[in-house]
């Protein structure tokens, strides 16, 4: 089994997307997948905040009209089939005010940096 350890830290639909698409690809593959928000993409996982990520350039204004799966979707089907951990990073929560009851009741507990990074040691490492 392979580990693939994503941070997210941007904000826009299309960034949003890719990490979600790895995320829950790699997770439905069989590898033990870890997902740090932190940054402009946790504000997208609190709870109420249903509305679209911007778009960032034409594709991702092209993917909102069409029947593209939506990125807490992807992440959440990660966690669900894949037994993927998708993690609020717990600075940014800091940053934001924001306490653990305040986010998406599938992502898993609040995460530092410096254990993310430690547990990702050996595997893939990717940032969007």
């Amino acid at each position: 089994m392979n580990r693939i350890s994503i941070i997210v830290v941007a904000g826009s639909a299309e960034r949003l997307q890719m990490a979600a698409m790895v995320a829950s690809v790699g997770a439905v593959s069989g590898n033990d997948v870890r997902v740090l928000l932190s940054m402009n993409a946790l504000p997208l996982f609190v709870k109420g905040s249903a509305g679209p990520a911007p778009a960032e350039g034409p594709v991702g204004n092209v993917m909102a009209g069409k029947k593209v799966p939506p990125f807490r979707t992807l992440f959440e089907q990660a966690v669900e089939l894949g037994d993927a951990k998708v993690h609020p990073c717990s600075m940014a929560m800091d940053v934001l005010e924001l306490e653990p009851g305040a986010v998406l009741p599938w992502l898993a507990e609040p995460l530092g940096l410096t254990a993310f990074l430690h547990d990702a040691q050996g595997g893939q490492l990717l940032s969007f």
